[in-house]
């Protein structure tokens, strides 16, 4: 059993909470940590030296990823250094947030440099468990127990998890609970198995009360901009002023449906008319149609400002902190006497970026996390609330964006949130990508009230590992948000969504030729589109003055999006509903003319609209590209649609005017007359479908969605052909879609297992790092040495990684295992009081003593009077993996990339042909390596 606590001493009881006390505790603080490394070794006055571990910041610097910038020169030729120097493979960050609340636990040792008892920094943080202590307990039973691999103590930010460890952790889990055959085992193990549906169930529901919350507000803020309701203050315009349909169709039109443009509702007043009377009185410049654009103006640029400041100030990635970041990358490292701030970088060496989490929809960076990357804080509840509050505010401003995107991320914190109080996902990294995958797909779910469409899209886009378990529990969680938000009902309609249509006509096969060319439209503006919100974002918003000032340029963009889309309806109206009446189908007999885009009369109607059309086509298509990005929640999805909708019902209306003009025409019999055979919003529908593929890349799931949104498979053919051809023109001008561009562009390590490389005559000599710093076993490692070789660790940038473990064998050496950088610190941390202590590496079951009082050379577990019956401390075997994945040098190099991606390693040895040790390969390192490869191939 781990090491024992003794509650007796008050020291260790202070405020309730317990210090570290062992091997197989949990996490302790990072400045604990920080200063127990640097007692190792030094005198308490000696401490205050700038050391790698205490460094001199104006020679330190971080960036943020794995593919920074300076990775090539700038005439884009390869420098001519090693590897690692090559690609900048510095020091990752940590995050700076405190979370939950916790209570700084003691220093061991009164000899310690600095007393952090009573420090109120750390008043905020929440108690962590041993991320492996249940699986390191059994072990420790001995016979009988369940093999394991090491123990994992934390992962760091900016670093990716081991995913055979946790898989390797859940089958001993499981084997736990499966050798218990009573009654009580049977029923721990039901239970074991009804905690993922339980999850899932929770976080569904909780997605749907929370875009619910979402939906109501913004449609409120967003009407508030033109007037306000007299009957009720804050009722919105689509539910103070509903519509009813002629005789033909006597039933209520849904309260979705809003006024025409030639109708009025009496109970609905505008700015204008609230102001009047001041109007009439003053000189004649204030105008009613003034009054109402400063109105608008005004309010959008508060909304849109308010969403940027909670933005930028509460989500800053610099803003985060948790446990279990590493105590040596801390950014606040040189804090306490040091009066040292944070400068530019030594040249060559990359910047790191400040991230704003809540920023963006969150699809790239959900994709990375879901990978095997780690950014704590990005799925927390302060990024929830702030993703949530400022995703209102920024759609109801009525900026170019969506919030559909958004609400994938949105889930995804929810699901994280909600798993973390189930330890079976609490300390597996692995199975809790699983519970937000499944995230995932609910929150597609509510998005367009699809929820089979995003059990796909999960499966498409977001998730790297769904197994049959996975989709089964993504399917469950997405019909539990789909329901929920149906019996909640957002716009009093039976809808799910603003824009789910019903037709109730057929297509015809002459009609597939407008539908392949709605397909090339697609395919060219997803690629454009791409093009240029990439280089938009890479050569002015991070280049220019506006890196600095990211919430001018949100004014600025703002400003420009209310002055061209206030005087034309369709810019000047909300993205859902543009979207919802470009796909309408126009009855006959209604009086619903959709916002005038019913067109009766070909003739004398279809330019004025075709004109309008056109001009919100072009608007919401420029002003998207520069609105992607700006530092508030955005999403990509409505604007999209909206454009290809556009397209779409200029084209429909077309044909529509071609076949009132030529009734007789053969390619028209099949109509036999019928004036309105042609339906442009049938069209709009197949545009938007294939500019979303265009954009997004994504095929099946995106056509299931539309098959959802408009509650038939009549139109599966025409959906699916735009969407291939789509995305086939698309990849065509530019291989990589919008997430992966962004990817890209904020250097997030994610490797692709889609995508196919051409290795040449590269070897795995070519990219394995045989220069990275080994602990042999053959000499003498104390507790200072195995200090100062973390120290150079870190120095040299490989702190995602950690120390090979080799025994001399002959000519060469072999490997004994692996010892990951955070284990190492973690250890040394607890042990920092015997700098001479020789460490221990066994490749067999590590040395613990069977039941006893701890010896007295541990001082300061002695000191503070605690006992235990556990594991030598210093024997580090406990942390070592002693079965790291090997792959010879004379392998191919497309078997590593499959051991990576296939197996999810994250670090992978390469011996010879004798098993003799010739160097490692990380995933930084490969990632690094693939990116070269690709652009050399460029």
């Amino acid at each position: 059993m781990p090491l024992g606590k003794s509650p007796s001493n008050p020291s260790l009881n202070q405020n309730g909470d317990e210090a570290p006390t062992g091997p197989l505790s949990g996490p302790s603080s990072i400045e604990w940590r920080r200063q127990r490394l640097l007692q190792i070794g030094n005198p308490p006055a000696e401490t205050d030296e700038t050391t790698s571990l205490r460094p001199n910041l104006e020679t330190r610097a971080a960036s943020y990823g794995t593919l920074p910038s300076s990775a090539r020169t700038g005439n884009g030729k390869q420098k001519a250094s090693n590897f690692r120097d090559r690609h900048g493979l510095s020091a990752l960050p940590d995050l700076l947030i405190p979370k939950g609340r916790y209570t700084n636990p003691p220093t061991p040792s009164l000899a310690s440099p600095r007393s952090l008892r009573g420090s109120s920094y750390f008043a905020a943080q929440r108690p962590i468990s041993a991320y492996d202590k249940p699986v390191s307990q059994e072990a420790l039973e001995g016979e009988g127990a369940v093999k394991t691999n090491g123990i994992r103590v934390w992962y760091s930010s900016f670093t990716s998890i081991d995913w055979l460890h946790d898989a390797i952790k859940d089958s001993a889990r499981q084997a736990r609970l499966r050798r218990h055959k009573s009654k009580r085992g049977r029923l721990r193990r039901q239970l074991d198995r009804a905690i993922g549906w339980l999850t899932v169930t929770i976080i569904g529901f909780l997605t749907a009360v929370v875009a619910f919350l979402i939906v109501r507000s913004e449609q409120w803020l967003f009407d508030i901009k033109e007037g306000y309701c007299t009957t009720s203050i804050w009722s919105a315009k689509r539910f103070c002023c509903p519509v009813q349909d002629d005789a033909l169709y006597p039933r209520q039109t849904p309260a979705f449906v809003t006024l025409t443009i030639e109708e009025s509702c009496p109970v609905w007043r505008t700015w204008g008319e609230f102001f009047e009377p001041m109007a009439s009185s003053g000189d004649g410049w204030l105008k009613q149609e003034a009054v109402e654009y400063a109105v608008y103006t005004v309010i959008a640029l508060s909304l849109a400002t308010i969403a940027a400041l909670l933005t930028i100030y509460l989500t800053a990635s610099t803003s985060f902190i948790t446990r279990k970041d590493s105590g040596v990358l801390s950014s606040t490292f040189a804090s306490g006497n040091d009066a040292k701030k944070l400068t530019d970088p030594p040249a060559g060496v990359a910047q790191r970026k400040v991230l704003h989490y809540a920023a963006g929809s969150g699809i790239p960076e959900i994709k990375t996390i879901l990978s095997g990357f780690v950014i704590h804080g990005y799925l927390g509840g302060r990024t929830l609330f702030t993703k949530a509050v400022g995703l209102t505010l920024a759609v109801a401003s009525g900026l170019s964006l969506g919030k559909e995107g958004p609400f994938v991320h949105i889930a995804s914190c929810i699901g994280n949130i909600v798993s973390r109080f189930f330890s079976k996902y609490e300390t597996n990294e692995g199975k809790r990508r699983g519970i937000l995958s499944a995230a995932c797909a609910a929150g597609v779910a509510v998005a367009f009230g699809a929820p089979i469409g995003g059990v796909l899209f999960s499966l498409e886009e977001v998730s790297y590992f769904f197994p049959a378990k996975v989709m089964w529990r993504s399917f469950f969680c997405a019909m539990v948000a789909a329901m929920t938000l149906r019996f909640l009902d957002p716009f009093r309609s039976g809808k799910l969504v603003l824009f789910q249509v019903t037709y109730d006509k057929d297509w015809h096969a002459y009609e597939l030729i407008p539908f392949l060319f709605l397909g090339v439209f697609g395919g060219v503006y997803g690629a454009w589109f791409s093009k240029l919100n990439y280089r938009w974002s890479r050569d002015v918003r991070n280049a220019t003055w506006l890196k600095r000032h990211p919430v001018v340029e949100v004014i600025l963009v703002t400003l420009t999006t209310a002055i061209f889309s206030f005087m034309n309806p369709y810019t000047r109206m909300g993205g859902t509903e543009l979207v919802y009446n470009l796909f309408a189908e126009c009855r006959s007999g209604s009086s619903n003319t959709h916002s005038g885009l019913c067109v009766l009369d070909p003739p004398t109607q279809a330019i004025p609209v075709i004109r309008s059309i056109f001009v919100a086509l072009l608007v919401k298509g420029a002003l998207t590209i520069v609105t992607f990005g700006i530092k508030v929640p955005a999403g990509i999805f409505i604007p999209t649609l909206g454009v290809g909708a556009c397209a779409g019902r200029i084209l429909g209306i077309l044909i529509q005017w071609a076949q009132y003009s030529y009734p007789n025409s053969a390619a028209f019999a099949v109509c036999k007359g019928d004036l309105n055979c042609v339906i442009p919003g049938l069209y709009a529908m197949v545009g938007a479908a294939a500019t979303l593929s265009g954009v997004t890349r994504t095929t099946v799931s995106l056509a299931v969605i539309m098959f959802e949104l408009t509650d038939t498979l009549t139109y599966a053919v025409p959906v699916m052909l735009s969407v291939l051809v789509a995305k086939t023109i698309a990849d065509a001008l530019e291989p990589k879609g919008i997430y992966d561009l962004v990817i890209d562009l904020s250097q997030l390590p994610y490797l692709d297992a889609k995508h196919d490389y051409v290795w040449g005559s590269h070897a795995i000599s070519d990219v394995a790092d045989r220069d990275v710093d080994v602990i042999r076993v053959d000499r003498e490692n104390t507790v200072k040495s195995l200090r100062d070789q973390l120290q150079e660790l870190v120095d040299s940038g490989n702190s995602d990684s950690g120390f090979p473990i080799l025994r001399p064998d002959g000519d060469g050496m072999r490997m004994v295992g692996y010892i990951g950088a955070n284990e190492l610190e973690h250890a040394l941390s607890i042990v920092a009081d015997d700098p001479d202590r020789v460490i221990a590496f066994h490749s067999t079951t590590p040395q613990h003593h069977g039941g006893g009082p701890m010896a007295s050379s541990i001082s300061s577990l002695a000191e503070s009077g605690t006992h235990f019956v556990g594991p030598d401390p210093y024997d580090f075997s406990w942390y070592m993996d002693q079965a790291p994945l090997t792959v010879q040098d004379n392998s191919p190099l497309e078997l590593v990339q499959q051991l990576f991606t296939k197996l999810g390693a994250r670090y992978v040895v390469v011996t010879d042909a004798d098993g003799h040790y010739q160097g490692v390969i990380d995933k930084k390192t490969w990632l690094a390596f693939l990116d070269e490869l690709e652009h050399g191939s460029d």
